[in-house]
């Protein structure tokens, strides 16, 4: 009688365990569906959140909610480059979806694990660059400073660091004399055939990106190695090509082209002169993190 009882007792236990290791099962199986299936277009609420209105990358995308139909009544939310980035690392933190306007190189790359939406219908155009553009007459009138910034040329690893250290609280100022004093054999080729001089004054604009402040900062300093008294003034993108289309400014290692400045390019292009490339590789585009299951603007869905 025993054995009978011990024996139903064993059995009911093994048949309760399979249970329960049955439900459990079940359970990791809808978790994952639920995470696969999750509907980002309505978690984010039909909303991209973007950066200064105006901006290239904002022209951009507002022609990717038209050339993509099924986005009609999607919200592009202009805001600012500060406050698109704390809104990403709110979301990140929370590991809540999020959509944004995204640009490299940027130190959010670094910083966390993100990906561009594949851009099928390529709204925001191929890969672009960073230019250098300068008033008219600069060459004539201080040639040490033109052959400096005709020569400045780095590389996205190089821009990167210099501007997650700023991102982190660094001073933009001690940040990029660091870099200098780091990296010789670099200002050498920018330098070269430059003169020094003393107390010529030149002034520099650009628009308070973190690209633009990383390399405007270095420029100023290994301007002022030679002996320049060198002014950075920040200004709207626009105002900035005015700037230097007028005259009022010397110039700016901030065009990003053909794409983001593309217009104020062809706006102003025959009061300027173009230096070429100072950066390559630039790309823009809606970026998510690699935590959301979704890999093309076109897996969006309509509102």
């Amino acid at each position: 009688m025993k054995n009978s009882i011990k024996k139903t007792l064993v059995a009911s236990g093994l048949a309760s365990l399979l249970l329960l290791s049955a439900c459990s099962s079940d359970d990791r199986e809808e978790s994952t569906e639920s995470n696969t299936d999750t509907n980002y277009s309505e978690a984010v609420d039909y909303s991209i959140t973007g950066i200064e209105p105006g901006a290239g990358i904002m022209i951009a995308a507002e022609t990717a909610l038209e050339d993509y139909e099924h986005l009609d009544g999607w919200d592009l939310v202009s805001s600012s480059s500060g406050a698109m980035a704390t809104a990403l690392e709110t979301a990140i933190e929370n590991e809540e979806p999020i959509i944004i306007t995204g640009w490299s190189p940027h130190w959010k790359f670094a910083k966390y694990d993100l990906h561009y939406l594949e851009d099928p219908k390529n709204s925001f155009g191929d890969d672009q660059s960073i230019e250098t553009i300068v008033r008219k007459g600069l060459k004539e009138d201080q040639p040490n400073a033109y052959k400096v910034l005709d020569q400045f040329n780095w590389t996205s690893d190089d821009l990167d660091g210099v501007m997650e250290q700023i991102a982190d609280g660094g001073d933009p100022a001690e940040v990029a004399s660091n870099w200098v004093e780091d990296n010789p054999e670099m200002v050498a080729e920018w330098t070269e055939g430059a003169e020094e001089v003393s107390g010529e004054e030149i002034e520099l604009s650009y628009v308070e990106w973190d690209t633009e402040i990383g390399s405007t900062n270095v420029v100023k300093k290994v301007l002022e190695d030679l002996g320049f008294e060198v002014k950075i003034t920040p200004l709207d993108m626009a105002v900035m090509w005015e700037s230097v289309a007028t005259g009022e400014t010397d110039g700016m290692v901030a065009a990003w082209l053909p794409v983001s400045q593309g217009e104020l390019y062809e706006k102003h292009k025959d009061d300027v002169e173009n230096l070429g490339v100072n950066l390559e590789g630039v790309k823009i585009g809606l970026v998510v993190p690699d935590y959301m299951d979704i890999n093309s603007i076109e897996e969006l869905e309509a509102k």
